[in-house]
């Protein structure tokens, strides 16, 4: 594998303009071999993340939440598929469990592992906004809009400001559908790597 095409996909000069991964990850992924399209897509979804951490924390300063987790969940939360390279371009979910037990191993908090195996388990009533905020970005990032997550994290910000419901649904309709604007770009910037080095 080309190790300029991966660090490209982690912190190259793309269009659209993507933020890198963390420099923690990038270490990470190269030590592991990522293919580049994994890391490309872990960038899309970290830099989505960024984006809507950002507006929570602007709009919402009463709602707690961490915001270095959700960024660096969203940054790993497909880590599993380095092991599980099938499901870079078909479904499956072995690639959780993999994903938290390969950072576990890397010395990584279970604070911060449980992303891998959570991101696709939002239903999950236990789960909090930290794990839902990632959940989001790790769907909004193409712009695929799912209703049931969207209601739960309107009800975890209506509880934080005591606004209805349906007042919160349209601030997240409004970023959400801001953020999946540039869903085709993303989407092309992925594409542009290959699954296998």
């Amino acid at each position: 594998m080309s190790n300029a095409l991966l660090s490209r996909a982690m912190s190259g000069t793309v269009n659209p303009p993507l933020l890198p991964l963390p420099a923690r990850v990038a270490e990470l992924l190269s030590e592991l071999g990522s293919p580049p399209r994994l890391a490309a897509h872990l960038r899309a979804v970290h830099d989505v993340a960024y984006q809507l951490v950002e507006w929570v924390e602007r709009y919402y300063p009463a709602v707690i939440f961490d915001r270095e987790a959700v960024l660096f969940g969203a940054a790993t939360h497909d880590v599993g598929k380095t092991v599980h390279l099938a499901e870079l371009a078909g479904p499956g979910a072995a690639h959780e469990e993999a994903g938290q037990a390969l950072l576990l191993g890397h010395g990584i908090s279970p604070e911060l592992a449980r992303f891998a195996a959570t991101h696709a388990s939002w239903m999950d009533e236990r789960v909090g906004l930290d794990d839902l905020l990632v959940s989001l970005a790790d769907k909004i990032w193409k712009n695929k809009r799912v209703p049931d997550l969207e209601d739960l994290v309107v009800a975890r910000l209506a509880e934080a400001t005591g606004r209805a419901a349906w007042e919160e649904f349209i601030a997240l309709d409004g970023v959400l559908a801001g953020i999946g604007d540039a869903a085709d770009e993303r989407l092309a910037f992925q594409a542009s790597f290959p699954i296998h080095g």
